[in-house]
């Protein structure tokens, strides 16, 4: 079971990762509407979305919630890290 200081990272790594998610969110669909020129599809899986246009936007939402989650967690241990002094027990590498 994790311990208070890990359990105390967790939270803290999962509103910043949330509020990392949003913020990518907010910043892939303006990116999609200037580089498309049409807004993002609302409802991707419907046949009324060209495939290639449901592919699209399924890979660039994928990939950029991704990697704003692993920034924001990243981020978080290296402040927690110079707070706290050490990384939380799970984020270390047995060497």
């Amino acid at each position: 079971m994790a311990d208070r200081g890990d359990l105390g990272f967790r939270v803290t790594a999962g509103a910043a990762a949330f509020a990392g998610g949003w913020i990518a969110k907010k910043a892939i669909t303006l990116a999609w509407k200037k580089s498309t020129g049409k807004e993002p599809p609302t409802n991707p899986e419907s046949p009324d979305v060209a495939l290639a246009e449901a592919l699209g936007w399924a890979v660039v939402m994928g990939v950029g919630m991704e990697l704003a989650r692993l920034l924001a967690t990243r981020a978080t241990a290296r402040q927690w890290a110079k707070g706290t002094g050490e990384l939380p027990s799970h984020l270390k590498i047995d060497v």
